[in-house]
């Protein structure tokens, strides 16, 4: 089966040109949404020192940020379908800047979680969202390799990012560090500007003018109808007050789709994503302070995300590449089930790795498999649903995933506080994710054979003669019955031109 080709959009995407310039901007956007909660991790040591807080505590920032940045996406669902992308990120841009210079003037481990947790967060998500789906509307046929290039962003800013902070803090300290960072999520604006809006909008504006213009002269001719009849003014009036509820519901209807909850391959991506969250984040926010955990110098730990962002910077592009393939593209959704239990694996194998080297083999594996589920992570979505529903689709999921991202690293800090050891936060995480693989191949090869029995089922149906003679069959009775109710139905026809004639003749007058 060759990949699909046909676009929902109403118009056929460039997949090139300006595009490209579009997933440099979404790269850094997402580099910039994916990157900070992890390279913030630099700070926690000395963050719990300042404040006297638990792991469990400080962990609580990077959940709160994660969460509001996957919670929000319904807000920048909305925000999009009604503004477009350009000035939302730009707009989210300018709160991350503020949210982190706020946080530099912090006394308390509350104000830091309103200030990186919510402020920080929220513009975070008004970068993520709106970057994914800008690529949707500029790439179809190339569109996984398009999405792993803007996902390599992530790994990108890591590698800088990591040893970036740990310089600054070394440097400034942390509210000297905070002032910088804000500064340099401005760039988030820059990359904004880039998301030049794209769709038929010419062609929509001349309809629109036409469909105004067509509007305003039945306005016109039912206004003249109801000051000749005024009997019908009642009717008129109630029918319009139904169209407006029903418009009231279709509004709503327009920036979130709800009808998405009733679609097979949506659900179960949804179960599936909202499961694998719960162990997603924890291990690549503890990887750094477990290696410190054990005796390795702070600059060797911060080291290890370089390592893990370097491949994760091979392995995202390489798997866009390789899912835009022939074989994979149709069945995307078992890699990307693969992928998931793959990286469950790496962590459930972590707690063997006590020495340096062993968490520089693990960094490896982990940057392999991390790099593989994200690229694939909207892509698959955008499979099911298709592009002209990604929008409100991307944010009906993120605000079912920021539960279990909020509870996911809080629960591994729990985790260490409880044993005084990081094994059992690691098993936990690779469980959950070995169970969320595996349940997403279940149900994906559950759904393929439902839609290929619909499909066998829908052709059978349209070349069974049996089936067309029958339909043809009951064309020609509703015929042979309306023309037998002809004359019947001639007075009625004649008491009703009665009227018409009467109303044209009062109108000459």
């Amino acid at each position: 089966m060759s990949p699909p080709v046909s676009s929902d959009l109403g118009y056929v995407p460039p997949d090139g040109g300006w595009g490209w310039a579009v997933v440099f901007g979404a790269s850094i956007s997402v580099g910039f949404a994916y990157t900070f909660p992890k390279a913030f991790t630099i700070y926690f040591k000395e963050l719990q020192a300042v404040y006297s807080i638990s792991y469990s505590q400080i962990a609580w920032i990077t959940s709160i940020m994660c969460a509001t940045t996957y919670g929000g996406g319904p807000i920048s669902s909305i925000l999009v379908n009604r503004y477009g992308s350009r000035p939302v990120v730009m707009f989210g841009g300018l709160l991350c800047g503020i949210g982190m210079v706020s946080a530099a003037f912090c006394t308390s481990i509350m104000q830091l979680y309103i200030c990186v947790g919510f402020i920080t967060g929220l513009g975070l998500a008004l970068n993520l969202q709106p970057s994914v789906i800008m690529i949707g509307k500029y790439f179809l046929k190339r569109r996984p390799i398009a999405n792993g290039l803007a996902m390599a962003g992530s790994p990108v800013m890591l590698c800088t990012l990591a040893p970036l902070n740990q310089f600054l803090f070394d440097s400034f300290g942390w509210r000297g560090s905070f002032l910088i960072l804000g500064a340099i999520l401005l760039n988030c604006c820059v990359a904004g500007a880039l998301f030049r809006p794209i769709g038929p909008g010419t062609a929509s504006v001349k309809t629109q003018v036409t469909k105004e213009g067509k509007g305003a002269l039945k306005q016109e001719v039912t206004e003249d109808a109801m000051e000749i009849s005024s009997p019908t003014n009642l009717p008129v009036e109630n029918k319009t007050e139904e169209e407006e509820d029903r418009d009231c519901c279709e509004k709503i209807n327009q920036y979130l789709d709800f009808s998405l909850f009733k679609h097979r391959g949506f659900l179960i991506y949804l179960i599936g994503n909202v499961l694998m969250f719960l162990g997603f984040f924890a291990p690549i926010i503890f990887l750094a302070p477990y290696a410190k955990h054990i005796g390795i110098d702070e600059y060797s730990a911060a080291f290890l995300l370089s390592i893990l962002a370097i491949v994760d910077i091979v392995a995202r592009p390489t798997t866009g590449i390789i899912a835009n393939s022939k074989w994979v593209r149709p069945r995307i959704q078992y890699f990307f089930s693969f992928s998931i239990a793959f990286n469950g694996t790496c962590h459930l194998l972590c707690p063997l790795a006590s020495s340096y080297t062993g968490l520089v083999v693990y960094s490896v594996f982990f940057g392999l498999a991390f790099g593989m589920v994200c690229a694939m992570l909207f892509e698959t979505l955008m499979d099911l649903v298709g592009a002209a529903r990604f929008t409100s689709a991307v944010g009906l999921v993120t605000i079912a995933e920021c539960c279990t991202i909020l509870l996911g690293p809080p629960i591994g800090g729990m985790l260490i506080d409880t044993f005084g050891d990081y094994k059992y936060m690691f098993v936990k995480c690779g469980l959950v994710m070995v169970l969320a693989g595996t349940f997403l191949f279940i149900m994906n090869y559950y759904n393929y054979r439902v839609l290929a029995k619909e499909e066998k089922e829908r052709k059978a149906k349209e070349e069974d003669p049996k089936t067309v003679r029958t339909e043809n069959e009951g064309k020609k009775n509703w015929i042979k019955e309306t023309t037998q109710d002809g004359p019947e139905l001639e007075p009625l026809r004649e008491e009703q031109a009665g009227p018409k004639k009467e109303v044209n003749g009062i109108s000459e007058v």
